[in-house]
């Protein structure tokens, strides 16, 4: 699959690298997390050891038709969940080290 830009990009960025390196250059973090595999779910927990204010952990469950983000929020105390496609998820990702604009993904013409 490739990438096309629809609008010209934002050359902005807050610390000059993909938001991918500048949270992984934010700070001197080992990042803890798990990753469980069950019988119809990868279950990934995502832990903040950052700074305080601490948020609730993050829960990531990956089904074979959709894939589950799941938080706490104290304030209301509720787990709060969000459902993504594969296809969003995978859109996601792409999007994650990319400049501002608007974008589509394309199959390449050898991609079934």
């Amino acid at each position: 699959m490739t990438l096309t830009q629809s609008t010209p990009p934002s050359s902005a960025r807050i610390c000059g690298e993909s938001p991918l390196q500048c949270l992984s250059n934010s700070a001197n973090l080992n990042p803890m997390f798990s990753i469980e595999h069950e019988f119809d779910a990868t279950v990934i927990t995502l832990v903040d050891e950052a700074p305080a204010p601490l948020q609730e952990d993050v829960v990531i469950n990956s089904f074979a038709e959709c894939i589950t983000v799941e938080q706490f929020d104290a304030r209301t105390n509720q787990m709060m969940k969000i459902t993504l496609s594969p296809e969003q998820l995978r859109d996601l990702a792409a999007a994650l080290d990319l400049p501002e604009g608007v974008y589509r993904l394309r199959r390449n013409a050898s991609t079934p």
